[in-house]
């Protein structure tokens, strides 16, 4: 895959660490990723059942990042790609903003259908601890954590993640 990525200005990518932390290392390139169970905005749950046998996007990501506001409308089409197509892919936005209610503001207004959580710390101490956004965690669906790609990402190279679902 020819990866494209912009790099975040020193100030986004300094964000605050979340509380917390569970001691954990994060699954490294080729190691299968432990789930936890996280609750999303519409209320239902995101865990290790609804990855089984998926690829996942995980994205991290925050209301207030321009970055962010680049790269999501491209992780939109990857979700919107990969259900039109019944690819067996799931992308998972993970809000580092506290206010729910802001979060659901900004996707409906943005027009984000993708999944969302603010159950950022769990999923860091799963996925990745770099604490900048926007950040792109890829898993195959065999479950092992493929790649953790750091800054915003060229349409292109988001559209490429649909692969993962072959």
């Amino acid at each position: 895959m020819r990866r494209r990525t912009l790099l975040l200005s020193g100030a986004w990518a300094a964000a605050a660490a979340p509380a917390g932390l569970v001691h954990a290392e994060p699954a490294a390139p080729g190691q299968r990723v432990a789930w936890p169970d996280v609750a999303l905005l519409d209320g239902t749950t995101f865990g290790a059942a609804q990855a089984e046998g998926r690829a996942v996007v995980a994205v991290f990501w925050s209301i207030g990042c321009p970055f962010c506001r680049r790269h999501n409308p491209h992780v939109e089409k990857l979700h919107r790609a990969a259900r039109a197509a019944g690819r067996p892919l799931t992308v998972l936005g993970i809000a580092r903003d506290r206010d729910a209610a802001a979060v659901r503001a900004h996707a409906r207004e943005r027009g984000y259908t993708f999944p969302i959580t603010l159950d950022a710390t769990p999923l860091a101490a799963a996925l990745s601890r770099r604490n900048l956004i926007p950040l792109t965690v890829t898993v195959d669906r065999r479950g092992l954590l493929r790649q953790v790609i750091p800054g915003e990402m060229f349409e292109e190279d988001v559209m490429e993640l649909l692969g993962l679902a072959a």
